[in-house]
């Protein structure tokens, strides 16, 4: 145990900490007026996520103006695919687009093993250059996205509101699929392995879609291959907190638990006290305030600070929202947002 390392990375190996470590999903974005003000000049979001110069910028946009505790790469969860010969492209207001969506057996044959530091040597640059730069005042945090919802992208070619081409292959071709999801839990297990090589000190996994999954399906077609890459990460980097977040988790809070990471990332349909309940006291906990509640009032986000740390008193707890900061939350609420969580001990005294 050492002091001199970074409060969320002490926070999420379990050592007791004087505080909740507090950052935001989507902290570097569109809320902010200086990226909205870089992305005119760059609009294209792949040239901003692979460009190392733009990503380190972005990524360090809200550690100068909010001093959160952790600095998130910035990047994107599909930003692996073209290594693995997988065409993709990010339109404003449409979300990702994949050029040959992966409907058959050949196209799975025919993609390629990652090689991350030859596909994606940019992703690496800019961790290193993060850890650098912020020294230990905040942990550096990798990310990527987990094998279903990579496959959810890839299949369907887009973003979907119901998932029927993907259920479809998982319901008639449940071996393509598997075939499909296995090479994605391999190349993503190295695609964590070389994030954390290159500086990356806590990992998230989005697995964003599968809270579409009924419990049965969570724990056919995503589960084992969350665990897959767990398992394999932890071979090789056993020290290095992992979460994972589910959009609309609530059904499966339990089998998430289960999948050996370190961290479960609750979204805000849960109450924390009963999400904390829910999950084994080994396993740590992440959230939840709703990223509407950034549209309130400074005391609404304070009050909703207070309740949330209270609640997960106790437990391995990284201060977060629910899910991404929404466009258009007034920036100075990100400021209380940040500010509160940093002073939330003292909140806590006054509120009593």
């Amino acid at each position: 145990m050492s002091d001199s390392l970074p409060l969320l990375l002490r926070a999420a190996r379990g050592e007791s900490v004087e505080r909740p470590p507090v950052w935001m999903m989507r902290q570097a974005g569109r809320y902010m007026k200086i990226y909205r003000d870089l992305r005119d000049r760059h609009p294209s979001f792949r040239e901003r996520s692979e460009n190392p110069d733009l990503s380190y910028e972005i990524s360090m946009q809200p550690f100068k103006a909010f001093k959160p505790d952790g600095v998130i790469l910035f990047s994107d969860i599909l930003t692996p695919l073209p290594g693995m010969g997988i065409n993709f492209d990010i339109v404003e207001s449409k979300g990702p687009l994949i050029q040959e969506p992966i409907r058959s057996i050949n196209q799975v044959d025919c993609l390629r093993q990652l090689e991350p530091e030859y596909s994606m040597p940019f992703v690496g640059e800019v961790l290193t250059r993060l850890r650098e730069s912020v020294k230990n005042e905040a942990a550096v945090l990798g990310f990527v996205g987990a094998p279903w919802t990579l496959a959810a992208y890839v299949v369907e070619g887009k973003s979907s509101k119901n998932y029927s081409v993907i259920k479809a292959m998982a319901f008639q071709e449940p071996k393509l699929l598997h075939k499909l999801l296995n090479h994605f839990a391999e190349s993503i297990a190295k695609y964590l392995r070389y994030q954390i090589n290159s500086g990356a000190q806590v990992v998230q996994m989005f697995d964003s879609w599968a809270g579409q999954l009924s419990p049965i399906d969570y724990e056919i077609f995503a589960a084992p291959y969350q665990k897959q890459v767990i398992d394999l990460v932890k071979k090789t980097h056993p020290n290095t907190p992992i979460i994972l977040y589910i959009s609309g988790s609530a059904g499966v809070l339990e089998r998430m638990g289960q999948t050996g990471v370190d961290i479960v990332s609750l979204d805000w349909t849960v109450d924390m006290a009963e999400g904390c309940a829910r999950l084994p006291k080994t396993v740590g906990v992440q959230g939840n305030v709703d990223p509407g509640l950034l549209f309130g009032t400074p005391n609404a986000i304070r009050q909703r600070i207070i309740d949330t740390v209270k609640k997960a008193k106790d437990r391995i707890h990284i201060l977060n929202l629910g899910h991404g900061i929404l466009p258009g939350t007034p920036e100075d609420n990100a400021r209380v947002f940040f500010e509160a969580g940093k002073t939330v001990n003292d909140l806590i005294g006054s509120d009593n």
